[in-house]
C-alpha cells in the first residue's frame, strides 16, 4: 500500500488546512486510517483516527479543531484544522492499520505514507 499525503503549507495562526492522504495498491475501506504528527526534536504522536465503520477518534488537545473524514470509494482520508497555533506545526503523517485496532501508535501502524510540513505562523 502506497500512502501520498498532500496539502500542507503555510498558514497563519487561527487559519485552516486541509490534508489528504490518498492511497493506492490495496483498498483502505477495511483499515482504520490514521494522523499522526512529528513536531520539531518531539516524538511521532498520535492526531486521529477514523476507522472503517466511521467511528473517529480525537488526540484530546485536538477535539474541536480538527475533523477525519474519509471517502472509501476514493480510497482517500481527509484531516480537516481550523483554529490552527504555532503548537500545531509539524510534519503530519497518515497511516493505515489494518489488524483492527482499537488503539493506534506508531508501532501499531500497517503502512506508512511520507509526511507533509505544515508550519503555522504566529
Amino acid at each position: 500500500v502506497q500512502l501520498v499525503v498532500s496539502g500542507g503549507g503555510f498558514v497563519q495562526a487561527g487559519g485552516s488546512l486541509s490534508l489528504s492522504c490518498a492511497a493506492s495498491g490495496r483498498t483502505t475501506s477495511s483499515a482504520s486510517m490514521c494522523w499522526f504528527r512529528q513536531a520539531p526534536g518531539k516524538d511521532r504522536v498520535f492526531v486521529s483516527s477514523i476507522t472503517s465503520s466511521g467511528s473517529t477518534f480525537y488526540a484530546d488537545s485536538l477535539k474541536g479543531r480538527f475533523t477525519i473524514s474519509r471517502d472509501n470509494a476514493k480510497n482517500m482520508v481527509y484531516l480537516q484544522m481550523n483554529s490552527l497555533n504555532a503548537q500545531d506545526t509539524a510534519v503530519y503523517y497518515c497511516a493505515a492499520d489494518y489488524l483492527g485496532r482499537t488503539r493506534w501508535s506508531v508501532d501499531r501502524m500497517t503502512y506508512w505514507g511520507k509526511g507533509t510540513l505544515v508550519t503555522v505562523s504566529s
